[in-house]
């Protein structure tokens, strides 16, 4: 007979019973015992798993997660990061350049010029009201009007060159890479593209520098600012606001010289500086691959946005005001644009005896005899308008 078909009350189903009862506390026993340990059988597993996962661990490829993690090694050249072989963080910046700063950076200078040509097409040039009488008044020495020209015309071949290193590969690369012969032509134009970026940089620095000199003082807020600024410049409406020699437009342009201008000149310095030990000397800091790579990335932003702005005061200073294009090629402004543009100056000029008391001012200036024709028109033959210089000041003196 089997144990399972005795009775329940037999011993040898009681003996059962409690065998199986002791063997059971004691599996529960040993399992919390062991239970602790089978961590390490875990991190076993993890470690094989990963092992799978990865390929084997070698010389060689420690030597090369090594140096793709920025790590400094040994190099018989000294200097800031000699040893480091292979920077992380420059496939950032890279990545970043040909990124959000070419997108953007197109429609920055195209949105300007597109705004300039509305405004032009809406509203036309900014012509004078009353017709030159032939008075002419200095405003720019030939001291002034060389250094706005040099710097005007450095910041120019600047901005081109600058455009196509920044968009060549982008924008020309495609175009002339579909020519015959178009990607050597591109090839040439991108290197000579550099050489004059940093042959005429230095020009334009000197440029700057000697503006902020000249005409600062010229450039600090003044009471009549803010008539100017409520009445748009003039550039709306028919208003003509009182401004001194320089208004508050010309005062923002310098300050964007001041500002932006310089950044483009010391974050370029930053990047050329490491081509001349001389010059590195000089720095107060240790140049690295870092800083260099923010100076990058901020001289490209600050020269696309001085650019930007550059355009608008091309536009004012020639197709967008008459006669103002006159006065920085001549030295001489007519005392009717003075007058129009910057009467508290011109009425300072008067006070001081500083306005000719006729037409002759065109012969000082060096014009031709038949350059006075522009200057016809206003005055006592041409409805009795009494010329500008001989009105009473319309300020008093400061």
């Amino acid at each position: 007979m089997k144990i399972k078909d005795l009775p329940k009350s037999h011993p040898a189903r009681i003996k059962r019973r409690k065998r199986i009862a002791i063997w059971t506390f004691a599996f529960i026993m040993a399992s919390a015992l062991l239970a602790p340990f089978s961590g390490f059988l875990l991190t076993g597993i993890n470690s094989a798993v990963a092992q799978e996962q990865q390929p084997a661990s070698t010389s060689r490829a420690d030597f090369w997660r090594a140096v793709k993690g920025g790590n400094e090694g040994y190099s018989s050249i000294k200097g800031p990061e000699t040893g480091v072989l292979n920077q992380s963080a420059g496939v950032d910046w890279a990545n970043f350049r040909r990124g959000p700063i070419v997108k953007y950076a197109p429609w920055a200078i195209g949105g300007m010029f597109l705004l300039v040509l509305l405004y032009h097409l809406i509203h036309g040039k900014n012509r004078l009201v009353h017709r030159p009488s032939g008075v002419l008044v200095a405003r720019w020495s030939w001291f002034e009007r060389l250094v706005h020209w040099t710097t005007a015309i450095s910041f120019i071949i600047l901005a081109i060159t600058g455009m196509s290193m920044l968009l060549g590969r982008t924008l020309l690369l495609p175009l002339f890479g579909g020519m015959e012969g178009g990607k050597a032509a591109y090839a040439a134009w991108a290197q000579l593209s550099i050489q004059l970026h940093n042959v005429v940089g230095p020009v334009l620095s000197v440029g700057i520098v000697l503006m902020i000199v000249m005409w600062i003082g010229h450039n600090f807020p003044a009471k009549g600012d803010w008539n100017w600024i409520k009445a748009g410049g003039g550039m709306i409406g028919n208003k003509h606001p009182a401004a001194g020699r320089m208004n508050f437009g010309e005062k923002v342009w310098f300050w964007i010289i001041c500002t932006f201008g310089l950044a483009v000149v010391i974050t370029g310095l930053a990047m050329v500086a490491p081509s001349f030990p001389s010059l590195m000397a000089l720095l107060p800091v240790t140049l690295t691959r870092g800083i260099m790579q923010d100076a990058n990335v901020w001289h490209v932003i600050a020269g696309i946005t001085w650019m930007a702005v550059a355009i608008g005061h091309i536009y004012i200073g020639t197709a967008g005001t008459e006669g103002a294009l006159r006065g920085m090629t001549t030295g001489y402004v007519s005392a009717e644009w003075a007058e129009q543009h910057h009467s508290i100056w011109f009425d300072k000029l008067r006070r001081e005896g500083r306005v000719p008391r006729g037409p002759r001012g065109y012969r000082e200036a060096g014009f031709r005899d038949e350059y006075r024709e522009d200057y016809r028109g206003s005055g006592p033959r041409d409805g009795g308008r009494i010329p500008p210089n001989l009105s009473p000041p319309r300020h008093r003196p400061s």
